[in-house]
């Protein structure tokens, strides 16, 4: 415990890898199981059961404190990934998945109660930048493995290594992390951690900022997999090439705009990411080709605005917070599966009413417009 973030980097990584592994194969994957119109619900359930086990957290971990707590997530997180592997019945598929997204959002929320308790406030920019970019390394290789292990197999090959990789980060916590020393959490009601998330009219812009940022992924993660794949034409090992392309920013960014937000603020490179973002977004809808390098350079050019925006959501609400607050940290990691609540719902909408897939891309970018407007009034952290 000398030096706690070389274990949290690895710790981080390991997560990392695991998720990335699966993030872009479970649409597919539940597709084998259900209509492709009803993916968007099962993403949706699972982010309801997320978002209500995430508010109770707070009580967990005062209960049985972040080292125990993980350590059950670990263990769970590495059963249902193995649940997933071996299921032949739709329910189990279906089931196994709602699990293994409560449990990874848990663990997301665990790993950020160490960070922040070993955090000094001065740089927190630079800090998240480097976790980021650990985490984000993970990312760009995990794509290119799965598609690798998916295209010689099955999907079994890819949720068992998964589960491999989520049960290994035992090895590092159980002998590290057993002496970690918990902050006080604060004892309070969902109603009143509410309370206290809205009261900050900047924090909740920046709450505003992360639920666009995850609204992007949800569309992102869940459609452009198969929209590359059953419309686009591409084979899975060519759509592995695009997404190791597209999350090179996330590598090349995070730690250099995370020191940069140290020093200049989080508000300027905000408005940029989210202009990038919206534009690049839009970009898609206007492509007719299935020329890999075209697409490659575009996605990579929405990453480029979704990682400055990552950096500078973590960088500005880390300052604003400390590792007691365990409640207003939940509510920050809610903005994903909450996100995944209103996205694809929106998207069964749009679907039944436009012409065609791309449309999507279209509305998604000009969504992405909001968060620039919100930039603008953003105060930067102090």
């Amino acid at each position: 415990m000398k030096h706690p973030f070389k274990l949290l980097y690895s710790i981080s990584f390991i997560f990392s890898i695991q998720y990335a592994l699966v993030v872009y194969i479970n649409s597919s994957f539940l597709e084998t199981a259900v209509s492709e119109k009803l993916v968007g619900l099962i993403f949706t359930v699972a982010s309801i059961l997320s978002i209500l086990v995430l508010l109770e957290m707070p009580r967990v971990l005062s209960r049985f404190g972040n080292y125990k707590t993980t350590i059950f997530f670990v263990l769970a997180n590495s059963l249902v990934l193995l649940s997933m592997g071996f299921a032949k019945s739709s329910y189990v598929i279906v089931i196994s998945f709602l699990l293994y997204t409560v449990t990874n959002y848990c663990l997301v929320l665990t790993r950020d109660v160490f960070i922040e308790e070993f955090t000094v406030k001065g740089i927190v920019g630079r800090t998240r930048g480097s976790f980021l970019t650990i985490i984000n390394l993970a990312l760009v290789i995990a794509p290119s493995i799965a598609v690798f292990t998916l295209s010689r197999g099955s999907y079994f090959g890819v949720y068992a290594l998964a589960a491999l990789f989520t049960f290994s980060s035992f090895f590092f916590i159980f002998p590290h992390l057993k002496n970690f020393k918990d902050p006080l959490y604060k004892k309070i009601s969902v109603r009143e951690t509410l309370t206290q998330a809205g009261r900050d009219i900047d924090l909740k812009r920046i709450y505003f900022s992360e639920f666009l940022l995850c609204f992007f992924y949800s569309w992102m993660i869940i459609y452009t997999p198969i929209y590359l794949h059953q419309y686009i034409g591409f084979e899975w090992k060519s759509i592995g090439a695009i997404l190791t392309v597209m999350l090179v920013p996330f590598v090349l960014l995070d730690y250099p705009l995370g020191r940069l937000s140290d020093t200049i603020g989080e508000r300027k490179l905000l408005i940029f990411g989210f202009f990038i973002i919206a534009v690049a977004t839009i970009t898609i809808y206007f492509l007719n080709t299935k020329n890999i390098f075209v697409w490659a350079l575009v996605l990579f050019m929405t990453r480029i605005g979704a990682a400055t925006i990552e950096v500078m959501d973590e960088s500005y609400f880390f300052k604003k917070i400390n590792a007691s607050d365990a409640g207003l940290i939940g509510v920050y990691r809610n903005m994903f599966p909450f996100a995944f609540i209103i996205g694809p719902l929106l998207a069964i909408c749009i679907l039944f009413f436009v012409p065609s897939f791309e449309y999507l891309f279209f509305v998604l970018g000009a969504i992405m417009l909001l968060g620039f407007l919100s930039a603008l009034r953003l105060q930067d952290a102090k």
